[in-house]
């Protein structure tokens, strides 16, 4: 197989797009297992005894009790309650292992270590790489000594696997698992799972998987003005009843009296025309709605995308994207946020203004 390099202007520059038959492996990916090397993301350790709790009081995530082989999305926001980083995290065997974006492992490394003052806690990079799995048969018995595991892992839980790393299974209806491993012993692992049967895509098949599960990336699906609650991630990645944190009155604000501006959607595309671009705005009768964020071909539903578009805009609007060439874009009604429903703070103040009591 010929491997076929993702654009060296997209955030997955040096990694492989496809290896020739991208709707295949998207099929495969489906139907039966893939294997998809993400080395480039960015993986970080801590170690000492404060980690868990020095990591809770600068995060979104409650994590200063997780438990061994705990894994959970987190993010770092800044004062105004805007998404700067969001890291898968894992907790395994005395160390906490965080995984980012290809563009956000230095950023974080030097924030967390400008954070550490005087507590225990080390924050060094790690040279691992990620290698994702996904498909209904990766729980196979030859996918599973492949692996060197009985079973695979509980959801949102990860386990040890021979010669360093791990094996962890995220949170979602279907069947999806990354190896974190040592980058030297990368190589091996994946012939190991090819031998048994695993078929090899590139990058471009996870983003399909990715997009059509709604999943937004950081950098791509949000902007310098993105809030936690706009693009999904209270709860999976935010707690709501922890300490305090920076940007903590932003998320707690806008749960309790106001709503998110803007809701993270799916787009369909017209097929007919060049594709746009993330970064694109998006327009409803001439006037910008929002922007484009992740833009792939999906074996199953062709040209899509994720937009970050302004709030209670109807489903059934008319919508325009794209540079140069306008191209057609409607919003996939299955995306739409559930019905606002109104916080207690909102209800309070209501009341106030109504005179109930």
């Amino acid at each position: 197989m010929s491997a076929v390099f993702a654009p060296d202007t997209g955030p997955d520059a040096g990694a492989v797009w496809h290896y020739g038959d991208p709707l295949g492996e998207q099929r495969a990916a489906a139907t039966e297992a893939v294997v998809i090397d993400r080395s480039h993301r960015a993986v970080l350790t801590l170690s000492g005894a404060d980690r868990k709790t020095w990591l809770h009081s600068l995060s979104t995530q409650h994590v200063s009790e997780l438990p061994d082989g705990a894994v959970t999305d987190n993010l770092s926001l800044d004062g105004q309650g805007r998404v700067e980083d969001h890291w898968v995290q894992t907790e395994l065997g005395d160390i906490t292992y965080l995984d980012t974006e290809p563009g956000r492992g230095e950023p974080l490394l030097t924030y967390l270590r400008k954070m550490v003052f005087w507590s225990d806690v080390t924050v060094e990079p790690a040279d691992f790489a990620v290698l994702s799995l996904i498909g209904p048969r990766l729980a196979d018995p030859a996918v599973l000594a492949a692996l060197d595991v009985r079973s695979l892992p509980a959801e949102a839980a990860a386990v040890a696997v021979p010669d360093g790393g791990f094996l962890r299974r995220l949170r979602g209806p279907e069947l999806e698992l990354d190896l974190v491993v040592p980058r030297a012993r990368a190589a091996a692992w994946r012939q190991r799972l090819v031998d048994a049967g695993v078929r090899q895509a590139g990058v471009w098949a996870f983003e399909a998987h990715r997009v059509a599960a709604r999943r937004p990336r950081l950098g791509v699906d949000t902007d310098e003005r993105t809030i936690p609650h706009e693009v999904g991630w209270i709860g999976s990645a935010v707690h709501l009843d922890k300490g305090c944190y920076r940007g903590q009155e932003t998320v707690a604000r806008v749960h309790n009296l106001g709503k998110p501006p803007r809701m993270l959607v799916l787009l369909h595309l017209d097929g007919s025309t060049d594709r746009p671009a993330t970064g694109d705005p998006v327009l409803a009768g001439g006037r910008a709605v929002g922007r484009i964020g992740t833009v792939v071909d999906h074996v199953d539903e062709g040209p899509i995308a994720l937009a970050l578009l302004k709030r209670g805009l109807p489903a059934d609007t008319e919508l325009v994207t794209g540079g140069e060439a306008a191209v057609g874009a409607v919003i996939d009604p299955d995306s739409m946020p559930a019905a606002d429903t109104v916080g207690a703070g909102r209800r309070a103040v209501e009341r106030l203004r109504s005179g109930e009591r």
